[in-house]
């Protein structure tokens, strides 16, 4: 903790007579002094009720400071940055950073296509409802801070069961007309990561500008990446009142991908791999301008125009990991490889209020907004790719006159609207009632195969949604409350859930979109002067019409098959020994903890076929991808400049299908998973606020791991998690 000394003088003399005077003599002032101690930035905290345009009063929420943060920042260690939050489960089988696959509650981690995506506030994903996977990762470097807020923001954001996930990035640096900060990593594997940004202050005009570098040849066999990231942004104060931003970001990546491997090679030597000519990349363009209008004291306003053009493009050889990859002895080469590739192209602009009033005495505040988005992807699939080794997206022969055996265009047109008001009943108590109206209009058209009947023709679907929610909040003293919130969810059928995967498959025509309802209730804040910060809360998950497929007259039907329950605890506490022996000291320990329980079961099955079959029939039994048990805790030693964190991980055995297979299947795309531990070591130092050192060891004791399976693309068969690596970085700020 900082201390300054602040000095104030006064008159000695008499106030009414020294005021009077024109001119007051400094002979006549004497000092008085006051030490105001300036707070430490935490690692961790929670969103005021009320910012900017929106509500969070009654919401559960975490703020994590990446600038407070020991992470791994050069890779964006996904388990270290969310370090904190509880109830995170988390993908960890790509070593690049570029994407980040996240999930609570039992939901699926897949790039973490249950939040909804936002980066500093307007959407970066690929497409919000049809197709919801990010693709895109900020550099941690770039960020200032991480926003998530469960499930229960869904009013405020959009359906999403997962909630909201905000990167956001820092707008300049210090208060001068140029600095600059620069951060050079290198590590295993050959890792090198480059980040160098400039920024400041021009009277009314802030700019920020990075250009980010990293790569590296992969733990893993054939795991190589390359990824560029850069942005500009700059905001402009034009009054008091009116100041307007904008901003644009380029990502280009190539990566290698290894593929999955059988539970047998796994453990014998997990780096393995025998898929060395499949690349993916994802060239991602997002932008938005925003401009804020303050007309006064209680009123602010915020419109957002932003849009995203980007692609998601693979080649490969993807099939099951029990057939090899090897030269066709008759062509003398490598059998040609698929290619598929996504182009999307989306546009939204959203309008948002917020006017604080009187009511009852205290100040209430009603929160609203509008919506407009359209979404357009191109996708095209199961091309002819070349024979060779290296990324090519080059097509090497037609299909019955057609590049691809699947091409299929979806467009998604979204108008929504939503209001919330908080009534703050009385000095402690604040109650939140909101709805959210939803009209998704999806239409596809193409073909799913080039012969005549494989032709899809524009097939639409309209929906028209209303969402209930309400919280409530009550402050138990100034720095503690007890929070509770309920918010209705649901997710639209997904454009792959749209179309037939092939001509035998039937669509049923009343397929419905998935619904449901998060709810929380819980205890956070902060005892005895910030020596004890806790949050602590149940929830409950109702997630029903999950989609599926059955067999109806020996042909298979998409359709709505059950319903699940996750239900449990997501706890965090951090403990600060050295504050309880002195308030004064700038040596500072702290042990953190969170720790969650999650239930996540079906609770109904309505496959016809085997609803009778105990050993298949999936009622009670656990949701796939959902561990039980997470736990994440640690030691965080800071002094003066110095920082260290020692972060203990451990996440319970997971099932991997809905049956809850317990032995892999052939490809070993089913099976269960088994608990795994992991040790983190970080080290941070910054000298005259101008230099910094980190260093670290993931995965210090080296565990052998994996956290998912796959059933196609990256390829088939488990997927391992990283083994131990270091990193040292040195940078500067200027």
């Amino acid at each position: 903790m900082k201390y300054v000394k602040l000095v104030i003088v006064f008159p000695f003399l008499n106030f009414q007579q020294a005021f009077s005077q024109d001119t007051i003599s400094m002979k006549s002032l004497e000092e008085i002094i006051i030490i105001e101690k300036v707070k430490q930035v935490s690692e961790i905290s929670r969103l005021p009720k009320i910012k900017d345009t929106e509500i969070f009063s009654g919401k559960k929420n975490e703020v994590i400071s990446i600038v407070s943060s020991t992470a791994d920042l050069s890779t964006n260690n996904t388990r270290q940055l969310f370090g904190k939050v509880p109830g995170l489960s988390i993908w960890e089988n790509d070593g690049s950073g570029i994407q980040t696959g996240i999930a609570t509650r039992g939901l699926s981690p897949n790039r973490s296509w249950e939040f909804n995506v936002r980066q500093n506030g307007y959407d970066i994903s690929s497409e919000v409802f049809g197709y919801p996977e990010a693709y895109y990762a900020p550099p941690s470097e770039a960020l200032d801070r991480i926003e998530i807020v469960r499930g229960a923001g869904a009013l405020q954001y959009g359906p999403q069961f997962g909630g909201l996930l905000n990167y956001v990035t820092k707008k300049h640096l210090g208060n001068k007309p140029l600095s600059l900060e620069s951060f050079q990593t290198l590590g295993s594997y050959g890792l090198i990561n480059s980040f160098n940004a400039i920024g400041g202050k021009l009277k009314k005009i802030s700019y920020y500008a990075y250009m980010h570098h990293r790569g590296a040849d992969g733990w893993r066999e054939n795991s190589s990446y390359r990824t560029r990231t850069g942005s500009l942004s700059f905001a402009y104060d034009v009054s008091n009142k009116w100041k307007i931003t904008g901003e644009y970001s380029r990502m280009n990546n190539v990566s290698q991908q290894s593929g999955g491997l059988t539970d047998t090679e796994f453990r014998s030597d997990a780096r393995q791999s025998h898929r060395e000519r499949n690349w993916f990349s994802t060239p991602w363009n997002s932008g938005a301008i925003q401009v804020y209008f303050k007309p006064n004291e209680n009123t602010n306003f915020n419109l957002r125009i932003f849009g995203v053009i980007a692609e998601r493009n693979s080649v490969g050889f993807t099939r099951s990991v029990n057939i090899a990859d090897t030269i066709n002895t008759i062509i003398g080469s490598y059998n040609s490889r698929q290619l598929d590739r996504d182009g999307y192209q989306n546009y939204g602009v959203e309008f948002r209020g917020i006017h604080q009033y009187n009511f009852l005495k205290f100040k209430s505040a009603l929160s609203g907004g509008v919506r407009a988005y359209t979404g357009k992807t191109i996708r095209d699939q199961q091309g002819i790719g070349t024979t060779g080794m290296d990324y090519s997206m080059k097509i090497t022969s037609q299909q019955n006159g057609f590049d691809f055996a699947r091409s299929l265009t979806f467009e998604t047109q979204n108008m929504a609207a939503f209001i919330e008001n908080m009534f703050q009943v009385t000095e402690k108590l604040a109650i939140t009632p909101g709805v959210r109206y939803e009209f998704i209009r999806a239409l596809a058209t193409g073909y799913i195969n080039t012969s005549a009947s494989g032709k899809i023709n524009d097939q639409q679907r309209d929906r028209n949604v209303l969402l209930l929610g309400i919280g409530a909040e009550y402050s138990t003293s100034s720095t503690s409350n007890i929070y509770a919130n309920y918010s209705q969810g649901f997710r639209p059928i997904l454009f792959s859930e749209l179309t037939p995967s092939a001509t035998t498959d039937v669509i049923d025509p009343n397929l419905k979109d998935a619904t449901g309802y998060n709810a929380d209730l819980g205890y956070r804040g902060s005892l005895f002067n910030n020596i004890l910060k806790f949050d602590v809360g149940v929830f409950r998950l109702f997630y029903d019409n999950r989609i599926g497929t059955i067999s109806v007259d020996n042909a298979p039907l998409r359709t709505n098959i059950g319903a699940s329950i996750s239900q449990g605890l997501e706890s965090y506490i951090e403990f600060d020994a050295t504050r309880l022996l002195s308030q004064k000291s700038t040596l500072n320990l702290s042990i953190f903890g969170n720790y969650s329980l999650v239930d996540a079961r079906y609770v109904r099955w309505e496959n016809p076929a085997i609803v009778n079959d105990p050993l298949l029939t999936i009622e009670g039994k656990r949701v796939e991808n959902a561990p039980k048990h997470i736990l994440r805790s640690g030691l965080t030693l800071k002094y003066k400049g110095f920082s260290s964190t020692f972060q203990y991980n451990y996440v319970d055995d997971i099932f991997t299908d809905a049956v809850n297979s317990i032995d892999p299947n052939v490809t070993s795309t089913t099976g269960k998973l088994p608990a795994y531990s992991l040790l983190d070591l970080n080290i941070a130092c910054q000298l005259k606020e101008i230099y910094q050192f980190r260093a670290g060891i993931n995965n210090l004791t080296d565990v052998v791991y994996a956290t998912r399976r796959a059933g196609g693309y990256p390829g088939p068969g488990i997927l391992p998690g990283t083994g131990r690596t270091f990193y040292i970085t040195v940078g500067f700020r200027l």
